[in-house]
């Protein structure tokens, strides 16, 4: 089993009525219980803040510069994910679409890499070709 991240974005300006918060607990719980029968789930979280909550910590020469904000700018942010584990990328593509009908927003759908050091410099080398 591969696993996969199912990553959630939220508009920044994205202003959620109580009822449709109602309505997406209530689809977030049912798709946790329907994961956790099928074996499929491993790990979720939700982001706390919106964008202004995250920090970018970059090395330049011996130093690390902070900043404040995502790594690109941008109108959205990730605001929570799962991390689940399906036979391939197909399957993983259904449960997102349940994750995208519970959350009633699009979902990010991310393989883990599974190599090891060699395989990671082996498709680092392709890359750049």
């Amino acid at each position: 089993m591969t696993q996969y991240l199912l990553a959630l974005y939220k508009a920044d300006d994205d202003l959620i009525s109580p009822e449709r918060s109602r309505q997406v607990w209530a689809g977030v719980s049912e798709l946790g219980d329907r994961l956790t029968e099928a074996g499929a789930f491993v790990f979720k979280g939700g982001m706390q803040g919106g964008a202004e909550s995250a920090t970018v910590v970059r090395q330049s020469g011996g130093d690390f510069l902070m900043t404040d904000g995502p790594y690109t700018e941008t109108k959205e942010h990730l605001a929570g994910f799962w991390i689940i584990n399906a036979a391939d990328l197909d399957e993983a593509l259904e449960w997102a679409k349940l994750a995208a009908a519970a959350e009633l927003r699009p979902i990010e759908v991310r393989p883990f890499f599974e190599g090891d050091l060699d395989d990671a410099i082996l498709a680092n080398a392709s890359d750049a070709q």
